[in-house]
């Protein structure tokens, strides 16, 4: 991918500054010297000091300069988690009401949406596009389509990842009806009802809700703040238990914000493949990075056909463009199967339109864009909230993605923090949403999905100051 000129300057710039070369307070070169050492224009500098300011990195002196910004130095706290039994769903009916039932378009005060905001989609991008389709295609969007997916499609689908390094075969694509559906083919292509299926923990609704449908059991593996999924923890549970399936969310995991490292998804891998069990890669905030490159996929150190990759365009483009997609390894042909008993086809005219934003350069522009929006704001609010609730929280820092993950401290009365929240139209998603235990009762998502306004930021402060009001002694 084409890089921003300013690169050639802030990365460095990021990287002495993570490994303590540079400090807080340290001076840093004036824009003069930066366009002198590397060529670059004026507007591409600031452009550059800008990103820096944004990641939190650095802070602007009106008349002095730039400097290392005051680097808040990560006091991440152990996960502790007992091995967790096998158990069946008895909670979603009451745990849909925390989520999607909660998801009111009017709230401007929402935070727990995990689908961008109208003022961050798109729409005039979207909408020409869909005219052109529309004047192009004419009568021919309202015919079938293959129930796989349209061939054009997938072979942009496989380009995109193969820029990546995930190289895969069009061929074995299907075009799904979102995410949520790819995961239901995915299961049910590879598990039988009564079977147990490993998650991560915190795992999101939807898939403990999938699994649920299709009446499997679960083991909730811990996700931990420093190395993300526990391997060695699956291990242990892989040797106790006759485990069909894994679903994992490698890169930017939801709601911690977590990407593994290569290492520890070779390692992962390296399990499976021991246990002969079939990974199920969700991929969905994969292009949604903070970095300098988007993290690989467990599907690109696999040659076996063992993992399943999944994805979808809700999360990067527009919540309503229900158009995923899922790469079935050698499960294909059951999967395909799957795919058709739940449906002909999928939307002509969101498959064109797909098409022909993957065609051009217009969503790749935009995912550039989209990106940094995501990265300011996840930045203003966690420095919100780590200046605004209680020393002893703890707000993870997230690499990619929508989320960050709150712990309050153990004395915080919940009660009253989510009557506070619910009576002043604040909405975050509870902890307990995210696991069939009750070990999550003093966390909570945040998403920075939505534009990020002053009265946003002012709503997260008052929170704070409440939480502060709400420990029992």
């Amino acid at each position: 991918m084409k890089a921003y000129k300013y690169e050639l300057f802030t990365a460095g710039i990021e990287e002495q500054i993570k490994e303590g070369i540079l400090q807080s307070g340290d001076r840093l070169p004036s824009i003069r010297e930066i366009k002198k050492k590397f060529h670059l224009s004026t507007s591409s500098v600031q452009s550059g000091y800008e990103y820096l300011v944004i990641r939190g990195w650095v802070e602007s002196i009106p008349g002095s300069g730039h400097f290392v910004a005051a680097i808040h130095r990560e006091d991440i706290p152990d996960v502790k988690t007992a091995l967790l039994p096998v158990v069946k769903d008895t909670v979603f009916t009451n745990n849909v009401m925390l989520t999607s039932a909660r998801i009111k378009p009017s709230e401007s005060s929402s935070f727990n949406a995990a689908a961008p905001g109208d003022l961050l989609v798109p729409q005039k991008l979207i909408i020409r596009t869909l005219q052109e389709v529309i004047r192009e295609k004419g009568t021919s969007l309202l015919r079938y389509y293959p129930s796989n997916g349209l061939q054009a499609l997938r072979i942009e689908i496989a380009r995109h990842m193969g820029v990546y390094g995930r190289y895969v075969n069009p061929d074995e694509l299907i075009i799904t009806d979102g995410a949520l559906q790819s995961l239901t083919i995915a299961l049910g292509t590879v598990t039988n009802p009564g079977d147990i299926v490993a998650v991560e923990s915190p795992c999101v609704f939807s898939v403990m809700e999938a699994v649920a449908n299709l009446g499997l059991k679960v083991i909730e593996v811990p996700v931990h703040y420093r190395n993300g999924f526990d391997t060695a923890y699956f291990d242990q549970a892989c040797k106790d238990n006759d485990i069909r399936a894994l679903v994992v969310t490698p890169n930017f995991h939801n709601p911690t914000g977590i990407v593994m490292s290569d290492e520890a998804k070779k390692e992962l891998l390296k399990t499976a493949l021991y246990y002969q069990i079939p990974v199920i890669e969700n991929d969905i905030y994969g292009d949604l990075y903070f970095g300098e490159k988007r993290p690989s996929c467990m599907k690109s150190f696999d040659d076996t056909g063992l993992v399943m990759t999944f994805s979808s365009f809700s999360k990067t483009l527009a919540p309503g463009i229900r158009l995923g997609w899922l790469y079935a390894g050698k499960f294909y042909a059951q999967a395909e199967k799957n795919r058709f008993g739940l449906g002909r086809t999928v939307s002509p005219i969101y498959q064109e339109l797909m098409l022909k934003l993957l065609q051009g350069t217009a969503y790749e522009r935009h995912l550039r864009s989209f990106r940094k929006k995501l990265s300011q704001q996840a930045f203003q609010v966690l420095d919100v909230v780590r200046k605004a609730f209680p020393e002893d929280s703890y707000f993870h820092r997230p690499e990619g993605g929508y989320s960050i993950w709150g712990q309050l401290p153990e004395q915080t009365d919940m009660k009253a923090f989510y009557e506070y929240c619910e009576t002043n139209r604040i909405l975050f998603t509870p902890g307990n949403t995210f696991s069939l235990s009750d070990q999550y009762s003093h966390h909570f998502r945040i998403v920075f999905a939505d534009q990020m306004t002053s009265e946003s930021l002012v709503l997260l402060e008052n929170v704070g100051r409440k939480v502060k009001e709400l420990q029992i002694q």
